[in-house]
Parts: structure tokens; sequence; C-alpha cells
């Protein structure tokens, strides 16, 4: 197995680090400075910068944010939320991201995913997916969009075989279920979509427990681990996830 990484996620609303459930009931966590920088000396592999409002409200990443947060951030960092442009992909490279994640942009223009895997390399492009519960999907989970508000139709697990052949390096999916939910991760998409594609996967959404953390590595086959709840609000600290995952058989940097 491969070593697994720990991805803290700060979600971004109107400047200051959120969360919620499902996807909404958002509330305040943190300063992103403080929080990203925290996170990169408390043990980090990388961090994710998410502007979940930006594609809904049909305005770019903040990118001004950024440029606070990347100067304290010692590891890999990844920006995503209204990235829908080479242009964008441009400017939060120019203001420190390391990566960027595609969401609703893949979906509506996979070519200009496939313009940006050509022009900056498959490993700084990730494609995020959100999914939710469909009992008609081959997969029986259906992507959205739109942070999460518009249904496609799109089974997940196609979608991802499809973000997989143009070329992008990982791919990040997040399920509406069980966001926030503190009650695991979907650990079938997560699987699913890690069996399907072959790609290095990052699983999202409901950790809760240290077992959850286990479960995505090892049931999930998840090479990063993102999380959001427990860290912003003390659950468990960076370093204890990984000693228990360590505990456990999971090859990780301590």
């Amino acid at each position: 197995m491969k070593t697994v990484s720990i991805i803290p996620c700060l979600d971004m609303k109107e400047g200051r680090v959120v969360k919620g459930v499902h996807f909404v009931d958002l509330r305040d966590a943190a300063d992103p400075v403080e929080a990203a920088r925290a996170y990169s000396e408390g043990g980090a592999d990388e961090l994710a910068f998410l502007d979940i409002t930006a594609t809904v409200e049909k305005r770019r990443t903040m990118f001004d944010v950024l440029e606070k947060v990347a100067p304290v951030v010692g590891v890999p960092l990844t920006v995503g939320g209204g990235i829908s442009s080479s242009a964008d992909i441009e400017q939060a490279f120019r203001s420190g991201a390391d990566a960027v994640s595609i969401s609703s942009a893949a979906f509506r223009d996979p070519g200009m995913v496939a313009e940006a895997v050509r022009r900056f390399g498959s490993e700084r492009i990730l494609v995020a997916i959100d999914a939710d519960l469909n009992e008609s999907c081959p997969s029986r989970r259906e992507v959205y969009i739109d942070g999460g508000r518009t249904a496609t139709g799109k089974d997940a697990i196609e979608f991802a075989k499809e973000m997989a052949d143009i070329g992008v390096g990982r791919l990040l999916p997040t399920s509406k279920a069980t966001d926030g939910t503190k009650n695991g991760y979907d650990i079938e998409l997560t699987r699913g979509i890690r069996d399907g594609t072959g790609l290095p996967v990052i699983a999202s959404g409901g950790a809760g427990t240290l077992e959850h953390f286990l479960q995505g590595a090892v049931e999930g086959q998840a090479q990063g681990l993102l999380a959001a709840s427990v860290f912003h609000f003390g659950v468990f600290s960076i370093r204890q996830v990984k000693e228990y995952l360590r505990d456990h058989g999971i090859p990780v940097r301590l």
C-alpha cells in the first residue's frame, strides 16, 4: 500500500472557513490563514482550499484570500471552486496553489480539462466529483454540480472514467449524503471510482471517527483522506489520525 495522505479541507465562504451538513447549514469554523498555518504545522500532508459558493455565485475563486493563505502553508495546496478556465488555473498557480480542483466546469466543459492537463500536467489537475444517491444510476450515485445543487443525470463512476481518459491526475469524490454527518465516508462511491479508474482517489465527506479514516484507506482504497469538521472543531488532531492509521498498518508520514 502506498503512503496515505491526511488532507484538512478549508471550505471557504465570504472569506471564512465554514462547515455544513449535506452541503448546506453552513456555520463559521475558522480564519483561513490561522487554520492553514495550524494544519501545515500540525502535520497535514496537503491542504485543500475550496471556495464552495463561487460557481453558484458565478464568480472566480477568492484569489485575494488564497494569496494570504499560500505563504503560511508548507505543504502542497490544492485550490478549487469557481475554476472554469485556463485563466483561472493560471491565476490560481500565480496566487500560490500547487494544484487545482475542477468540478462543475469539468462536467460542462471537459475539453477545458483536457487542455489544462496538456498545459499544466496531470499531477496538477484534480477533478472533484460531488455525488448523491440515485438508484436509477448503474453505480447508484449521480453527479451533482453547482455546489451540489444541480442534478446531472450522469453516473458518477462513468463520469470518473471519462475524466481518467482525459488524463487528470487524481479524483476527489464527495458524497452529498454523507457530507458533514460524521457517519463515515461513502465507501461504495470511493472504492467504485478507485476500481473503475485506477487513479489515486481522495475520500471526502463524512469522517467522524478514527475508524472512518481506516475504512477510507482499507475498504475505500483511498490514497488521500480529506476531512474538515473533526479537525476544525478539535475532535481529533492530525497526529492522532496518523498514529491510529500507523498502528493499524497503514503507511503514513509522521
